[in-house]
Order: C-alpha cells, then structure tokens, then sequence
C-alpha cells in the first residue's frame, strides 16, 4: 500500500520553507531601511522573525517525513529505495539520510536554521545587526530551499524533490505500467564503503562547518550594506573560530574515513571533493589571522573583507564542483548530476556579483591606516602569512577546476581537453610541501613577534632559545635515524628535513609563548595552542607519507597476474592459505574467511556457517564460541551483519609479537572488489594491511574422484589423511525442510590438515522419495566431499571427492611511521581553536570595534594587505 500522505506532507513542507524564507528575507531587508530604523518601527523585525520560526518549524518538518520514508522502509520513495535497505541498522539510516544530494541539501538547511536561530537571539542584545545579517541568512535560504523544492513546470524544473514516488520517477518501468501501487520489497542499501560510523558523524560536522561561513559572511556583507566597516570584526571573529574548527574538524573526520575504510593506503588522495573544501578552509584561516591583526592594531581591515567573502564564495564554488557533475571522471566520490547545475551556477552568481559589487562600491569608503609595517611588526608576518594560505589554496584551486575550464570553453565553442595531471599526489606536493615549510616558520616567528616588544633586540631574545633547541633536537632525529637505525626510516631527504626542521621550530616557539602566558592566563594560549597543532599536523604528514614503507614487496620473482597492474604485481605478496610466508621481518599467514554474525564479538568463520535462501539469515554447522562461551549451538538459526562483507584473517609474528588482523573486502557488482584496511596501531606507526584481489568466489573445481570405505578406513585425499568414522542419522538437514517420510544421514569423516584437524558432515538423505546430497566444503584445504551412495550388501560407503586450487589472497601492507601526531595536531589545533572562540567571546566589546576618527577617515589609504 502507496503511502502519499507522508511524502505530500514533506513536500508541502519544503513549499512553506521556501515561501517562509521569502517572507523574512523581505521582511528583514525592509527592517535594515533607514525608515525603519529611524522611526523604531519593529513591524517588520517582528514579520521577518515569526516568518524565519516558521521556516525553521518547517525544514525540521521535511526532516520528520525524509527519515521517516527511510526508518519505516518506504520504497515507494526513490529516495528511501535508492539509499536504504531493510537491514540497515538505525545508525546506517541516519547515513542514508544525507547520502543523497538531497538530503545533504537539508542537512545544509538544518545547519543554517540553528545558526540562524542562534543569531537571532544573541542579536536581541544589539539588535542594529540582526535585521541585515539576518536578511542575508534568509537569503541564502531561499537558494538552499530551492534545491529541494522539485517543481516541474514544462521544461523548467527548480530543485529535485527527495519525496518523489518511484512510480514517478521510473515512469518508463514495465512494472509500473502493469501495477502503479507496485512497491519494492527492500531497497538497493547504503554504498558499502559509507556503512562506517565515521560517516555518520563526518557529514553533519563537515556541513556545520559550511554553514558556519556564513556567519561571518554575512556580518562582513552586512558591514559593507550599512556602512559599518569596523563593528562588524568582533562579532565575525568567534563565528569564524567556530566555522574553522568545525570545517578543519571535518575535513580531518574524513580523512580519517578514508583512512579506515578506502585502500589507496592513506588518509588524503588530492581528490577534487577532498580540495574543494580543503582551500575555502585556508582562506578562512587567513582571513581569521587578518581580522585578528585589524583588531590589535586597526591594520587589514580590506583584507578581512575580502578574504571572509572569498572563503564562503570558495564553499559555494565547491559546493558547484561537487554536484554539478561537472568533474565527471575525475572525482571517485563527487556526487552525480540531479539537473541541478543551473541552479548551482545561479546560487553560485548571485552571491559573487552580490559581493564583489558591494565590495567595490565600499571600497574606497573602507578605513585604513597610514601605519607603516616593519619587518619586525607583527601584523607584517601575520599578512605574510595569510598571503602563504591563499597562495597554497589558489594553487589547488587552480589544477581542480581544470575540468571547469574545458566545460567552460566548450560552452563557448572552444574545444579543450586539458587533464589533471597524471600522479596528482605528487603534483600538488611538491607545492603544498614548501606550503607548509613557510606556514610552519611564520607560525613560529609570527607569535614570538605577537606576544613580545616589537624590536630587533627582543625579538632575537625571544627567538634564540627555541631556536637552539630545534637545532639540537632536530640534529639528534637525523643522527639517530641514519647512523644507528633507531626509527624505521632515514631522515636524509634535504626537503623533509628542511619541513621537520621548521615544524619542530613552531612546536618550540608556540611552547615557549604558552610558558610565558602560563604566568599570567593561559586562556590567552589559543592561539599558540593552535599553532603546535598545526605544527604536530605537518610533522605526522612529513614522517608518515613522506616515509611510509610497503613491506609487502613481491619476492618471489613471480608475476602474478599479466592482468594485474604493476603495482600489484609489485608491492603485494600472495598468501595461499595456512601456508606461512615471510613479509618483512614477520611471518605472515592468510587462515581463512570469516563474517561478523549478530550477537557475537568479533568475527566468525565461514566454514561454520550455513546459508540459506535469506542472504543475512544462516545456520551453525557447530558451536560458536568466543572465548569458551557458546553463542550459538549446532543447528541454531543466526542473522548476520552484513552479508557482502568478508573479513580475511590474517596472521602477523615474530620473535617479539603476534597479532591478528581482519582486512575487510566484497565483491560488488558495479564497483568491482572493493577493500577496506585494518590497522594494527603501534605507539611509533600503524601497520595498514589490505586485501588487494581475492580468489574467485565460483571454483574450478578437478573431476570427481570416488572412494568405497568402510568405518574406521584411511584414505588421502589431496595429499591430506582423511579417517571415515562411520553414518549417523540425523533429524534435520539446514536449510531443507524434512517431510514425515523423508530420512536424512550424515557421514562423519576428520581430515588431518597442516595446522588443524578438520571435520567433514556431508549429508545424504531422501526427501520425496527423491535422493538428494548436501556437499561439504573445506576451503582450508581445497576440497569438496559428498557422501554418494551406501551399500547396504557390503555394509560400505562410496565418498566423493573433488579437488580445487587452495583459496588464497594478495595483500598489500605498509608501515606508516608516527601517523599517530597526525591525529594528536588535529585534536591539538581543535582546541586551540575552542580556548580563541572563548576567549573572543569574553573580551565582548573591546576597542577592536571602535570606529576609527574622523582623521583617520580622511587619510589615504594604504596598501597593507
């Protein structure tokens, strides 16, 4: 049965937000007036407000109907069936809720609405900002909404609607034409390689990052509109800590996805989705350090401006580049064209010429100072340093959109078929790499300038200590590493010790600063605390890309595959199964397939599972155990987790240690093998291993070959001793429904293999007076055993077996050295990023917001920026 009602309540909903949106973007924009303000009239505050409560009420309401068509298994919804399946955990559904273009579209929404309403409120203190800021919110909302409205009239269609039936979007299916009411009995499920939990906390953080730009955005563009030019900085300033980390933290939660779950070996790939939101977060950052310096010394005030503005254009330009389709092949994970690119384009246009219009015609009514930097002046290096930021981010800007380009100039008839270039890791390296070296000495240099007497004198007593100190520690790194072995890699690259050097020298001289200001109040740190994050960042991006070691090389002077790439051929290993081989200084073993089974820890071998018809439903072929509690008994009925999921056990020792790992891989029907790693976290690295290629899951399995035994006799098969034990009859036959007169036997037969003893039950049975044969399996030893026939004259029985080549895999693994001050720098600037919005927050109005005089109005203005 067809349930409309949820969808046209969703959908209503989206028209009463996007009409509420409307409404108060009006209404606030004609409370902004000079009349309104002048006269004290609040009728229109008070119209802009009720209509943005209503707008909220309604966007939580199309949340309300979009999970509940996916909670409650709706695949009369395409968007239900298209990202959801019937066994699902909750957590999952909440991943499949914002795994659709739509639904990352209201996630955006929702964003926008809590920020807005939080602005609302703290405005009610001042409110000579809410009313411009506000109307630009409401602005951007229209747009948002409008992404989701799915109005189709003729040939015009504005926004793609998440509540369409499936009926009406596959209006060309045979089994619609024969049945409307058709409805799907489970949908086509989460992408595997989002069915993780970090992508259910990735989104909403990354999204709540884009949504936060806005707030400074619009308090920057609210500046320009009523000619407020300073004010606006120390509102923006803890909204812009707030959108930084909260993007940094982002981008940094799915790196770490990528990390865990993708197999290129690492946790940033320069893919175009990965830079679109890689380079609005430079510029914010720069644009962070420049409204810092304006506000300590009224310097940079047209920099802030424009860097602000230019970061949430470059969220809206990445938001274009990752749903227009426009990148095409070039992006692994952008998301595909919905026919909304001229929507995008039109978001995307209206807020550029929005900004740089009112940007120009402000700019020369901007205030600026004659102030001259010196090369010792703090705020110089701090404008260095934001220069070094937006330089590093237009770089990747510019090689990312060079399928922007070619669609550009083809539009205007031009044909261009530049490409991206070929090993791209290496392309924006070699330019983020030196990147970083300048971030990392300005960092250091710039705060000591920050926090001490701005002279030559004072500067070079601040300066020489941590300087000392790097050179000793660092000497000692490079010493230990290449004379006497003591790390796993040598530090010899002139580069990477230029980086190492530089970064360790910001993790100093921020120390050295949180030293001093540890004396007065350390809620000053911020800013320091941050920097040694950053630093911690490039040094666990130096050590552990920069010297990660594949210890899988292939050895045995064997190709593998002709079909296989180089790579493969070349930096994996081959494992058959229960046959140790030496990788590295451990001894690796491959034991076997194993799943994840409801209700029990850890993983479960195949070999003790029955399938049945139902994928995620199987029976115990014995007792399932873990830790010497039983689970499941013999013939119990259990559920798995994830049917398309196998865990290959993989075995690692050496004289020190031993552990296991379970890389994880499935065959998917249109993205091939798809891997996932496991990691074995060690203090110093992480050992990354994952399956590279499997064996065939369909066997080519040898002629079969049959024995006549008796109880108790020998036999070889496939070079392994097999005892016959005898018969047992057996009362049921998993998966097969026994009828009154249907009589099954079990054959019970041990095979003594290289690391185990194996048990083998094949069934013979008569159903329906029908003979039938249930096969028995062992993969450990490639053999397949079914009980044929009995002799009841001779009192034998005749055992068929058939022979296969062992199962086997290629693994790839790395050492990834120090990877762990990667995450430690991301959780260290996180924090500092929190100790500078508390802080900002406390200093409420400082003189950072004053207006400046009427002299300094009338000077010329100067080029500090």
């Amino acid at each position: 049965m067809i349930n409309t009602l949820i969808g046209d309540l969703g959908h209503a909903s989206v028209i009463v937000a996007f009409v509420a949106a409307i409404v108060a973007s009006y209404a606030y924009f004609m409370a902004s007036g000079k009349k309104a303000e002048a006269s004290g009239d609040t009728s229109w505050r008070n119209l802009a407000r009720g209509a943005f409560y209503v707008h909220a009420f309604a966007v939580v309401a199309v949340i309300f109907c979009l999970f509940n068509i996916i909670y409650e298994h709706r695949y009369e919804y395409y968007y239900a069936w298209s990202h959801s399946s019937n066994h699902l955990p909750v957590y999952y559904m909440i991943s499949c809720f914002w795994e659709g273009q739509e639904g990352s579209f209201l996630l955006w929404t929702f964003w926008h609405v809590a920020l807005g309403l939080v602005l609302m409120r703290s405005s009610r203190k001042n409110k000579i900002w809410e009313a411009p800021v506000m109307a630009i919110f409401s602005f951007v909302q229209i747009f948002l909404t409008s992404m989701i409205l799915g109005v189709v009239i003729g040939n015009f269609k504005l926004g793609s609607s998440p509540f369409i039936l499936m009926r009406d979007f596959m209006t060309d299916a045979p089994v619609f034409k024969m049945d409307p009411n058709f409805v799907p009995t489970d949908g086509t499920g989460l992408n595997p390689l989002l069915q993780n939990y970090w992508m259910v906390i990735h989104p909403p953080t990354l999204f709540l990052g884009f949504a936060a730009t806005l707030v400074p955005f619009a308090f920057a563009i609210a500046g320009l509109w009523k000619g407020k030019f300073t004010d606006w900085v120390k509102h923006a300033l803890p909204w812009s800590h707030f959108a930084a980390v909260s993007l940094g933290i982002g981008i940094m939660m799915g790196a770490y996805w990528a990390y865990e779950t993708l197999n290129f070996g690492g946790y940033w790939n320069w893919d175009p989705v990965e830079n679109a939101v890689y380079i609005p977060w430079l510029v914010l950052v720069g644009a962070i350090h420049t409204m810092i310096a304006f506000r300590r010394s009224k310097q940079g005030l047209s920099a802030s401006f424009v860097l602000v503005i230019t970061s949430f254009l470059l969220i809206l330009y990445a938001t274009f580049l990752t749903r227009s389709g426009i990148l095409g092949n070039a992006s692994v994970h952008s998301f595909t064209d919905l026919g909304l690119s001229g929507q995008l384009f039109t978001y995307l246009a209206a807020f550029t010429v929005l900004a740089i219009a009112l940007l120009v015609y402000r700019w020369k009514q901007i205030p600026s100072t004659e102030k001259e930097l010196s090369t010792y002046s703090a705020e110089f290096w701090v404008f260095i340093g934001a220069a070094v930021l937006c330089l590093a981010g237009f770089q990747v800007l510019a090689t990312t959109s060079i399928p922007v380009y070619n669609s550009f100039l083809g539009f205007i008839g031009i044909e261009s078929n530049a490409a991206l270039p070929a090993d791209q890791i290496e392309h924006y390296t070699k330019f983020q790499l030196w990147a970083g070296v300048a971030i990392a000495v300005l960092t250091g240099v710039g705060q000591l300038l920050w926090w001490k007497k701005a002279n030559k004198n004072s500067f070079k007593d601040a300066i020489t200590l941590p300087l000392m100190f790097t050179l000793l520690l660092s000497s000692l790194v490079i010493i230990l590493s290449n004379k006497f072995d003591v790390f796993a890699f040598k530090l010899d690259n002139p580069v990477y010790i230029v980086l190492f050097v530089t970064a360790l020298f910001a993790v100093l001289a921020n120390g050295s600063i949180i030293a001093g200001l540890a004396q007065k109040k350390v809620s000053l740190s911020g800013g320091a605390v941050a920097h040694i994050g950053i630093a911690l960042m490039l040094i666990g991006i130096l050590f552990s890309s920069g010297y990660s070691n594949i210890i899988s090389q292939n050895s045995s002077g064997l190709l593998y595959s002709r079909e296989f790439p180089d790579e493969i051929n070349r930096d994996n290993v081959l494992l058959w199964r229960n046959a140790p081989t030496q990788m590295g200084k451990y001894k690796v073993s491959y034991h076997g397939q194993f799943m994840e089974v409801k209700g029990v820890p850890g993983y479960v071998s195949k070999e003790l599972l029955f399938r049945t018809d139902d994928e995620y439903v199987a029976i115990a072929r014995g007792n399932i155990r873990t830790k010497d509690k039983v689970y499941y008994k013999t013939g119990d009925t259990l559920e798995l987790h994830s049917p398309e999921n196998t865990f290959f056990e993989v075995e690692y020792s050496n004289e020190e240690e031993s552990f296991t790992l379970y890389p994880r891989a499935q065959v998917n029907e249109n993205m091939g093998l798809l891997a996932s790693p496991d990691i074995q976290h060690f203090a110093d690295k992480d050992l990354y291993t994952h399956v590279s290629s499997i064996a065939p899951e369909e066997r080519e399995w040898g002629q079969l070959q049959e024995h006549e035994v008796s109880a108790g006799d020998t036999l070889i098969l496939n070079d392994y001793v097999a005892i016959f034990n005898g018969i047992e009859r057996i009362p049921q036959v998993p998966g097969v429904e026994m009828g009154a007169g249907d009589v099954a036997v079990q054959a019970d037969m041990k095979i003594l293999g290289e690391r185990k003893e194996y048990h083998a039950h094949p069934v013979l049975m008569i159903k329906d007076q029908m003979m039938g044969r249930v096969p028995e399996t062992i993969e450990d030893l490639g053999l397949r055993i079914t009980f044929m026939n009995i002799n009841t004259e001779k009192n034998t029985f005749t055992i068929g077996v058939n022979a296969s080549q062992k199962d086997w895999i290629i693994l790839k693994a790395m050492e990834k050295p120090f990877v762990n001050i990667l995450w430690i720098g991301t959780i260290v600037m996180s924090i500092g990023f929190v100790m500078a919005i508390v802080r900002r927050k406390q200093e409420g109005s400082g003189d950072g917001g004053k207006a400046p005089t009427a002299k300094q109005k009338n000077k010329p203005r100067a080029q500090v920026a």
